[in-house]
């Protein structure tokens, strides 16, 4: 019955339908991204460009902690890249369950792929069309891009003294996200504690500072973590 009721279903009501909890998920983390982003000193248009444009949470999390500490556009640009990486791969897997489109609509719904979109799409059964990825990511991105502006917004009604202390709270959510990460995983802990030691040692040292010792520290962190713990050798020991 189920089944038959998706079949009718029109691919981009569908879609819309499957991403109601991804929207309602991305709430609190685009209002908390906005909330951070007016006491960062980013203006609301900056605030709403920067989630039309980049649509990456951790990346955008990331990046006005960055401009909050005075780093150049390069070294933002590049550490955004180097987190989102990971994009490349889902987009090719995701290329294999859709259906054909022209490369202009798979560009644009290539766009709206994050963890959770991808997720999403990759466990629906069967191929997927360009529609329901576009009522998917959609309804996502209208969320996020919505409740980083009312997260702003809402920052102008806190007292002064609160949003000065609201860029403590950008890194308690760092580390809110990490731990459970690094309870499930011995590559994890590895991985951030060689790329915070590295950080460390370049920024202390003088060698490199800002954006540039953030990103040198993730690719040697990267290389020396697979080197170190092998993705096979980790799961023998799980």
């Amino acid at each position: 019955m189920a089944e038959s009721t998706s079949m009718r279903t029109p691919a981009f009501v569908h879609g819309l339908q499957s991403g109601i909890s991804i929207a309602i998920g991305y709430m609190p983390v685009a209002l908390t991204f906005g909330l951070l982003a007016k006491a960062s000193g980013l203006s609301l248009s900056e605030t709403m460009m920067m989630s039309l444009f980049v649509f990456a949470g951790a990346s955008q999390y990331i990046a006005i902690n960055l401009i909050a500490s005075g780093t150049g556009a390069v070294e933002i640009i590049l550490t955004t890249f180097i987190v989102n990486i990971r994009h490349f791969l889902m987009s090719a897997s995701l290329g294999e369950k859709t259906e054909e489109d022209p490369a202009w609509k798979k560009a644009i719904y290539a766009f709206g792929i994050t963890d959770e979109t991808f997720s999403v799409a990759s466990l629906a059964p069967g191929k997927v069309t360009g529609s329901y990825l576009f009522g998917l990511m959609l309804i996502s991105y209208s969320s996020w891009v919505i409740n980083s502006g009312i997260g702003h917004f809402a920052g102008n009604l806190l007292p002064q003294k609160l949003q000065d202390g609201m860029s403590i709270a950008l890194y308690a959510m760092f580390i809110g996200l990490l731990v459970p990460s690094l309870k499930k995983k011995k590559k994890v802990a590895l991985l951030a504690g060689m790329a915070a030691l590295c950080n460390m040692l370049l920024t202390f040292s003088n060698i490199l500072a800002g954006g540039w010792a953030i990103i040198v520290s993730t690719l040697i962190a990267a290389i020396g973590a697979e080197l170190i713990m092998p993705e096979s050798k980790e799961e023998g020991e799980q």
